[in-house]
């Protein structure tokens, strides 16, 4: 009789929780993001490089999605909330930049539309570079943590939770769009001069907020990963495998549950205020349910609990989408389609995922590494049990 041992995880036969492992993925995340930030700038023209910062903006949303879905199993069809919180923070801040320097100026459709001659109530802390940054994570963590309390108190869970995510949604794209005089309603928020007093649209200013990019991207990765790791993330996994049995060992899931949903909430609120001022406009299009979905096609995509998959997954989407759209303009949604099809039955997994199980074992032979076990490793590789593996086998 064989006995199971569950070894400590492993990629391409690297053990990442080691303190070695901890290291080299280190290491790797560093060059990758040295990588986007000296290489692809001089590799990639101005405009490749502007979509490349708003789909690494958008994978920080990514890694959210990852985080409350993948590894604590709770599907969110509503993140785009938390993703336009963020958005609209930062463009309240950037549109009360004056180019004269002669303090901060009120939007020009607040006097087209309600012939305001004083900044409102909501958007007088945006005049604070410091309070903006806090609305931006804050924010949005503290409707999730509203959203998160009556939901995970009252044990909604499942399906449910969807859905209540999906109809908090669809509440928020009424409300934004029907306040014209103090957000500009469907039109959202465009037109931003300066910041710091540079151009917002010459190639250094988008140069300096593809770097900032870059590094939240690396930054939010890591803490991902811190909360993924060690006591806490198994005690995340075990919830979403099964929440009843966590219960009963004593721990309260609901803390944990609100915890985590307020942190995937604030990822995406600053993946929203990045994204802004790269694309140069925010419009209540990020609440609709379809933008919602689509990044929980990302993750997908990618892989579930996987982190790295969660970002290759919303780059490979989002280049795909930017591609096929320019080549092929009037059936590109088809292609957009077939690809998820294809992904969703072939690798049910993801990418990643695929690569952890049937594709692990292929790179692995090509690389002339061990093939991993999952029982005691000194006994695969006992020379005395081989040879009564093989004595069995002839008698048989």
């Amino acid at each position: 009789m064989t006995q199971t041992v569950y070894s400590k995880p492993e990629f391409l036969g690297i053990n990442w929780r080691s303190q070695r492992g901890r290291w080299l993925e280190v290491g790797i995340v560093g060059a990758i993001a040295l990588l986007l930030v000296v290489v692809m700038p001089l590799v990639l023209p101005g405009f490749r490089l502007n979509l490349l910062g708003r789909f690494l903006a958008l994978a920080i949303a990514a890694l959210g999605i990852d985080l409350i879905w993948g590894f604590t199993g709770l599907l969110s069809l509503g993140h785009g909330v938390f993703f336009a919180l963020g958005g609209y923070a930062f463009a309240m801040y950037l549109k009360l930049q004056n180019p004269t320097g002669s303090g901060p100026q009120i939007p020009d459709f607040m006097s087209l539309y309600g012939g305001a001659t004083e900044l409102p109530w909501l958007w007088q802390p945006f005049q604070s570079l410091p309070l903006t940054l806090l609305a931006i994570v804050i924010l949005p963590a503290l409707v999730a943590a509203a959203l998160g309390y009556f939901v995970f108190r009252n044990r909604i869970r499942g399906v449910y939770f969807s859905i209540l995510t999906q109809a908090v949604t669809i509440i928020f794209l009424n409300l934004f769009n029907g306040q014209q005089q103090l957000i500009n309603g469907a039109n959202g928020l465009t037109d931003f001069k300066t910041i710091f007093g540079a151009p917002i649209s010459e190639p250094g200013t988008q140069r300096g907020f593809y770097i900032v990019t870059v590094v939240m991207l690396a930054g939010a990765y890591a803490l991902c990963r811190w909360l993924t790791s060690g006591r806490f993330g198994r005690l995340l996994v075990a919830i979403r495998d099964d929440e009843s049995r966590v219960r009963f060992s004593g721990y309260n899931p609901t803390g944990f549950k609100l915890l985590v949903f307020a942190v995937s909430a604030a990822l995406a609120g600053v993946s929203g205020a990045l994204y802004t001022p790269q694309t140069g406009i925010v419009t209540p299009g990020s609440l609709s349910i379809a933008f919602s979905i689509e990044m929980v096609i990302w993750v997908a995509v990618g892989g579930r609990a996987t982190l790295v998959g969660a970002i290759l997954g919303a780059l490979l989407v989002n280049f795909a989408k930017s591609l096929l759209s320019e080549r092929f303009s009037e059936v590109w949604l088809f292609f957009q389609g077939g690809l998820f099809l294809v992904v969703v039955m072939a690798l049910p997994q993801g990418i990643v995922g695929w690569l952890r199980t049937d594709g692990l074992q292929g790179l692995q032979g090509l690389l002339g590494l061990r093939p991993r076990v999952i029982t005691y490793p000194s006994l695969e590789t006992d020379p005395e049990v081989e040879l009564e593996r093989q004595q069995f086998g002839s008698e048989d």
